[in-house]
């Protein structure tokens, strides 16, 4: 008797082999490739522009020479960094430097938060916006336009300045304040201020737009007034942003803006308007080693520079306990 019997399937049990998995980064980048895509040029930038350049800072190092190339120039170690160490001219560069920086975040760091806060307090819309405006523009001056405007309106003959002298009895012309020495720091912090005023309070009008309308209510509920509602509503609001600005200015602090400083630069207030940028540039172009020397001189300043952002970045860090910090 046959058996009709349909054979059974051998079932063969094992564990099957997982699929190995992707990590986040490969899943975050096949989920948004376009945007890495996007990011793409600007990085290209950045490797050309910032970082390829930076094979040529071997010339601090070099006794270079422009027909033996970089590779082919000497060796000399620190010999323009001791030699800038040891100038008569270094103290007074280095103390001009700081000084001149120093006055300029004193001044120019708080009022563009001063002016956020207050014209966060403003109800008038038509009035604030014209306000905006008005301080928006002078960032829009070239610093080139902006010294030629400080020339023509201090001109102790045909100028603002030598008008008003004239109006109100004077005799001849005034002093000229643009060779005074004393009052060249005063002048390049204080233009700076109407040029860049406006534009600098943004990040910070930004910030105070998400303060919750509820806080100020609450805190008008408990009968603060608007300027406690100003102290302990926006502006706590805005530190986070005020600590970031601040470590990133103080990144920078050493390095004033070579243009303007030149433009307003003279034979008479050359004791007071020398700084390191415009020593770079007289020294890289006059000296016979001057592309060695101001190589080496504006490496230091890099240098300084970046040990001053990683100061003050632990600073920040441990007084805010790790919530204000770049890194």
């Amino acid at each position: 008797m046959k058996n009709t019997q349909a054979p059974q399937e051998v079932v063969v049990t094992g564990t099957a082999t997982p699929a190995p998995r992707k990590s986040p980064f490969v899943r975050k980048f096949q989920r948004d490739w376009q945007l890495h895509l996007l990011m793409l040029l600007p990085l290209i930038w950045l490797l050309i522009f910032k970082y390829y350049p930076m094979y040529g800072a071997q010339i601090a190092f070099r006794n270079y020479r422009a027909r033996a190339g970089i590779w082919g120039s000497e060796w000399v170690g620190l010999k323009w960094f001791k030699r800038f160490w040891t100038s008569p001219d270094f103290a007074k560069i280095l103390l001009n430097t700081i000084i001149l920086a120093a006055y300029s975040l004193f001044i120019t760091f708080p009022l563009p938060i001063i002016f956020a806060l207050m014209l966060n307090v403003v109800r008038n819309e038509k009035f604030k916006k014209f306000t905006q405006t008005m301080t928006y523009i002078p960032h829009f001056i070239s610093v080139v336009v902006l010294v030629a405007i400080l020339n023509q309106v201090l001109s102790p003959v045909n100028g603002l300045y030598g008008s008003i002298y004239r109006l109100f009895g004077g005799e001849g012309y005034p002093t000229d304040i643009r060779s005074s020495a004393s009052a060249f720091r005063h002048l390049y912090v204080w233009s700076a201020v109407w040029q860049q005023l406006g534009w600098n309070s943004i990040i910070y009008l930004a910030s105070l737009s998400s303060v919750s309308n509820d806080l100020h209510e609450a805190a008008q509920l408990d009968g603060a007034s608007r300027w406690k509602r100003v102290i302990h509503v926006d502006l706590p609001t805005i530190i986070p942003t005020l600590g970031i600005m601040l470590i990133l200015r103080c990144g920078h602090i050493l390095s004033i803006g070579f243009e303007k400083v030149f433009l307003m630069q003279n034979s008479l207030n050359l004791t007071k308007s020398e700084v390191i940028s415009t020593y770079v540039y007289k020294k890289g172009l006059q000296d016979t080693n001057g592309f060695s020397f101001g190589t080496a001189v504006d490496l230091f300043n890099s240098i300084v520079n970046c040990i001053l952002l990683l100061t003050v970045n632990w600073i920040s860090k441990k007084a805010s306990k790790d919530e204000v910090s770049l890194f």
